[in-house]
């Protein structure tokens, strides 16, 4: 029989409901208790045979099994006290392993973090949630914690416990629905993950949804990570985002995905550390002011381009580790490039290793398919009106710039967040609680998201995807705004496509695809896209769009690119584009570097290398992007030629650049264009240069203005059109 004091503080009934896997509390039956003037210390190890008990000072103390699932305890004159002990586990191999009891230590959680949990507010739940080395009373180990408030039972696995979710239950902490446990003798690079029993009785595997490092697909587990070995050297370029004002900066953004965009000659990808060095220097080249990466957090599936996230606090391992990428983004600070990232918090997969059921219950997602599944991806949709996963985004976002020094984040899909019915028939979405299709918890989930960022990362970006008439999304949020800083233009994208793709005799029909986008250019701070989206799914690359033979194609690109550059808004180019690529993307591939070397090809980067570095040299470009007093049509109807032409103002209405573009094949020599002021006007950029593979057709470097008024201005200058080009000229400065 066994003795009473080995039992003191709990029961066979604990015992059974521990063995089966069905205790919340194992501290509350493992470790030491006071029992007998002494204390009995209970272990674990569902396939020892034998056991003993180590304690500094006293000795060794001979175990008894108290359950027969493995359950070992022995009775210690006097108290603990401070004394360490250890538990020595006998194998019927004649084998033994001596471990530091898990169950020796208080909770690694205090009250303000279950306090800040319960409120929804841990902004830095990632240093408390997930894996964490740490060293508890000079013992080394990790601490380990995961919310998964509807499970019977939650146990750590790893490769250190052979993933048997037997040695090693967690305690859950109060209301909070998080469960924590440290163990002694973990080290960085152990692969671990949670095993959940549902409510159901069901018993499942899962990735830690805050693992800062994952294993490559297709395997799924969590990486126990170190401390950052990474020293930052960006002070300086972070001091002068927090002075900057994005919306009063150039901004030139080359979209890339990192497996794709360049490889070795074997097909691998390159590394986070490789792409540092090459794609720094390519895109600083090229004069982009910023990279906008396609997602890196972790993602299974290659062909999803990471837009189906299962690990949103870890970098994708396929191209190194979390300092790896660390690595990436410092470099590109350290040559003036910005970093921002796209950002997927409006769904995410069904895979069963992740987020989805997390606990056996709809934990992150909802439990109706009416608000929970998104259709037309196969995904699902987190539940925003819910604290913890509200609290779980938000500190995701945060994680990106705290951790990795990012510059900004592209949120994908906003239009889905922001409707219930969003690509669903009737009968297939619920209304709000005022009857309505607006998605009340998500719009306040995106207001919170832009206040935290832009007050805590003063100078970042937070850039919306949203593709619908949503009014003031980039508006403040005090004046009724979502708060985003910048959002997409894709009204002005699928115009200028359509318009550009027409054949050139059809466009004088059309001509208001190319002038209607600057009646709406300043209700939001726009970013012009041409995106990895229009490149894919059989719509072409976008030299594949234009129309004509091949020469007129890509006259007709380089053309769409003059006015795009000298169009109000931000400017965003997919990786590609800048080589007039005639393939559409390949996520499996490379881009075709070696077409660079063809003049046609090679015609076109050398023209968006010229267009950003005047892009960047002439305020009236980008200083008041979003606003229209840096606007200004000189003749928006001359549809007849398919001709349009403004003016670009800085903010003093000191500079000015002029832009006109001729949309036909036609050379139309003595143009007429009206202008502010007489004197010089240097031509800056001719698309048609023969530097850019064109036929060099222009003005010869400069226009005189004189005199003569012409489209309300008091003075004019007769120009050379080249054909299918667009030319900029930089006019005199008001002399001081």
């Amino acid at each position: 029989m066994t003795d009473a004091k080995l039992l003191a503080g709990t029961s066979l009934a604990e015992l059974d409901a521990l063995a089966r896997g069905d205790h919340a509390q194992p501290h509350a039956v493992l470790g030491a208790h006071p029992a007998g003037g002494g204390s009995v210390v209970r272990a674990w190890h569902p396939e020892a045979t034998g056991a003993r008990c180590h304690v500094a000072g006293r000795g060794a103390f001979v175990m008894e099994r108290v359950h027969p699932a493995g359950v070992w305890a022995a009775h210690v004159e006097g108290s603990l006290g401070a004394a360490r002990y250890e538990v020595e586990f006998l194998f019927g191999s004649g084998a033994s392993h001596r471990v530091i009891d898990p169950y020796a230590f208080l909770p690694t959680w205090g009250p303000v973090d279950e306090h800040l949990v319960i409120e929804g507010r841990h902004w830095k739940l990632y240093e408390r949630m997930g894996a964490h080395l740490r060293a508890i009373d000079g013992v080394e180990g990790a601490t380990f914690a995961v919310w998964a408030p509807n499970a019977r039972r939650v146990s750590v696995v790893g490769d250190w416990n052979l993933w048997d979710g037997r040695r090693h239950p967690m305690r859950r902490l109060g209301a909070t629905g998080v469960w924590e446990l440290f163990v002694p003798g973990v080290r960085a690079g152990a692969r671990y993950k949670f095993e959940l029993r549902t409510p159901q009785g069901a018993v499942v595997l899962k990735l830690d949804p805050y693992a800062q490092h994952c294993e490559l697909r297709p395997d799924t587990a969590g990486i126990v990570v170190g401390p950052t070995k990474h020293t930052w050297t960006d002070g300086a370029w972070l001091a002068k985002r927090a002075a900057s004002n994005p919306l009063r900066e150039p901004m030139s953004a080359y979209e890339v995905h990192l497996g794709s965009w360049m490889r070795d000659d074997d097909g691998r990808w390159l590394t986070y550390r490789e792409l540092a060095h090459r794609l720094g220097a390519y895109v600083r080249a090229m004069g982009f002011t910023h990279v906008e990466l396609m997602p890196v957090a972790e993602h299974p599936f290659d062909g999803s381009w990471g837009y189906q996230v299962t690990g949103y606090f870890a970098p994708t391992s396929r191209f190194g580790t979390p300092d790896d990428f660390r690595f990436l983004v410092d470099h590109l600070h350290s040559l003036g490039v910005g970093v921002i990232l796209d950002w997927v918090p409006a769904h995410f997969p069904k895979d069963a290793h992740a987020l989805a059921r997390f606990d056996g219950t709809a934990l992150y997602e909802h439990e109706d398919p009416r608000q929970g599944e998104q259709l037309d991806w196969g995904t699902l949709v987190f539940n925003f009106g819910r604290t913890e996963v509200k609290n779980f985004l938000l500190a995701n976002a945060l994680s990106w710039f705290d951790r990795f020094h990012v510059d900004g984040l592209r949120v994908d899909a906003v239009a889905s967040m922001l409707y219930l019915d969003y690509s669903r028939a009737p009968g297939e979405w619920l209304p709000n609680a005022h009857g309505g299709r607006e998605n009340l918890e998500a719009i306040a989930f995106l207001r919170e998201l832009n206040a935290l960022v832009h007050g805590q990362h003063p100078g970042a970006v937070v850039i919306a995807e949203e593709s619908t008439a949503w009014p003031a999304v980039s508006r403040p949020l005090y004046a009724g705004g979502l708060g985003f800083t910048f959002k997409w233009n894709m009204g002005w994208m699928h115009d200028t496509l359509a318009y550009f793709a027409r054949e050139s005799i059809y466009r004088r029909y059309h001509h208001n695809e190319v002038t209607f986008g600057i009646v709406y250019a300043f209700t939001e701070n726009f970013v012009l896209p041409l995106s990895h989206d229009e490149v894919v799914h059989l719509k072409r690359s976008l030299v594949g769009k234009m129309p004509g033979d091949r020469w007129q194609r890509f006259a007709t690109l380089r053309a769409l690119y003059g006015y795009m550059w000298a169009h109000p808004g931000k400017k965003l180019l997919f990786m590609g584009g800048e080589l007039g690529d005639e393939r559409e993307w390949n996520h499996d591939g490379s881009l075709d570097w070696a077409s660079a070397g063809e003049p046609m090809h090679g015609g076109v980067q050398r023209l968006v290398r010229d267009l950003n570095a005047a892009l960047c040299e002439r305020a009236a470009l980008w200083e008041c992007d979003v606003e229209p007093q840096g606007f200004q049509w000189i003749d928006a109807n001359d549809s007849d030629q398919s001709v349009a032409s403004f003016i670009r103002w800085d903010r003093a209405k000191e500079r000015h650049v002029v832009c006109v573009v001729n949309a036909t094949p036609v050379v139309r020599a003595g143009y007429r264009v009206g202008v502010p002021r007489e004197g010089v006007y240097r031509e800056v950029i001719n698309t048609d240069a023969s530097a850019y593979g064109g036929s060099g057709a222009g003005n010869m470097g400069a226009a005189q203005a004189e005199a003569v008024p012409s489209h309300g201005f008091p003075c004019s200058m007769r120009v050379t059109l080249p054909p299918l080009a667009a030319v900029w000229f930089e006019g005199p400065a008001v002399a001081k």
